[in-house]
C-alpha cells in the first residue's frame, strides 16, 4: 500500500493549495494542484557526488531500469546530439489491489551546461508524446554549488559550510584510511591527495506536471507517484554516490 498523504484539498477546492513533505532520507516532496485532475510534483535531494557523476547516471537511459524498482522498461528509440526518445513502462500499485502500468514514449532534450556565478547547472527537459497520461512533462535539474561562493555571500552559510566541510573531511579521512589498509604493502607510495577535497554541494531536482486520462482520478495515483519519485531519487543518489566513490578509489589505486 502507498503511504497516506494527507492532502488539504480536493478537486473542487483551492487551486493554489499545496503541502510539503520531507521524508527520512531528506528527500523533499511538494505537490501543487494546477487544475482539475492535474498536479505538479516537485522533489529535491542532495547528493554527495559531482554534477558529472549524477549526469552520467541520468543519461544512461537504458541502464535506469537496472536499479529503479518501478521502472520495468527503459528503451532508447532515438538519439541525436542533445535529443533522446525513450519508451518506458512504469509499474505502480494503486488502491484496492490494482496495478497501474504507465506506458509512454518520452522525448528528452539534454540542455547545455550552464556556468553560473555560484556554480553550474544542467537540465534534462522531458515530455510524454504518446502514452497513458494526458499530460506528463517536466525537468530534471542537476545543480552544483561552489561552497566558497556560499561562504563569501552569507556569513551564516559560511558557518554551515565550515561544519559541513568538517564532517566531509572526517568521512573522507575514514574512507581513505580504509582503502589504504586494503591495498598491498607497497601502496605506501600512493598519494592520498588524489581524492580531491569536496568543495561543492550537488542537488538533484525533479519537477513533473501530470494529468491522468479522464477515467483515472489523479487523487488515486498521486500518493503512489510521490512514493515512486522518492524511490527513484533515492536510487539515483545511491548509484551516483557509489560511482563517484569508485572513481576516487581507482584514482587512489593508480
Amino acid at each position: 500500500m502507498y503511504p497516506a498523504y494527507n492532502s488539504e484539498y480536493d478537486d473542487d477546492g483551492d487551486e493554489d493549495a499545496k503541502y510539503t513533505k520531507e521524508d527520512y532520507d531528506s528527500i523533499e516532496i511538494e505537490i501543487v494542484k494546477t487544475g482539475t485532475n492535474s498536479r505538479r510534483i516537485r522533489s529535491k535531494v542532495r547528493i554527495q557526488a559531482s554534477l558529472q557523476a549524477v549526469w552520467d547516471i541520468l543519461t544512461d537511459y537504458e541502464g535506469l531500469a537496472d536499479f529503479i524498482p518501478g521502472l520495468a522498461v527503459s528503451k532508447l528509440l532515438e538519439k541525436t546530439d542533445n535529443f533522446v526518445r525513450l519508451f518506458q513502462i512504469g509499474q505502480q500499485n494503486i488502491a484496492f489491489g490494482l496495478k497501474f502500468d504507465a506506458k509512454g514514449t518520452i522525448d528528452c532534450v539534454e540542455k547545455d551546461l550552464e556556468i553560473l556565478p555560484f556554480g553550474q547547472r544542467r537540465d534534462i527537459e522531458f515530455k510524454m508524446v504518446e502514452g497513458d497520461f494526458q499530460l506528463f512533462e517536466g525537468k530534471w535539474s542537476v545543480e552544483q554549488v561552489d561552497i566558497h561562493f556560499l561562504c563569501d555571500s552569507d556569513p551564516i552559510a559560511s558557518l554551515v559550510s565550515f561544519s559541513v566541510n568538517c564532517v566531509i573531511l572526517i568521512v573522507k579521512s575514514l574512507y581513505t584510511s580504509r582503502l589504504l589498509r586494503q591495498v598491498k604493502s607497497n601502496a605506501g607510495d600512493l598519494q592520498s591527495d588524489s581524492v580531491d577535497d569536496v568543495e561543492y554541494q550537488t542537488t538533484l531536482v525533479y519537477v513533473v506536471d501530470v494529468k491522468p486520462k479522464v477515467w483515472l482520478p489523479v487523487r488515486l495515483v498521486e500518493g503512489r507517484l510521490c512514493t515512486e519519485i522518492r524511490t527513484n531519487l533515492s536510487c539515483i543518489r545511491e548509484e551516483a554516490e557509489k560511482a563517484f566513490q569508485n572513481a576516487n578509489a581507482v584514482t587512489i589505486e593508480d
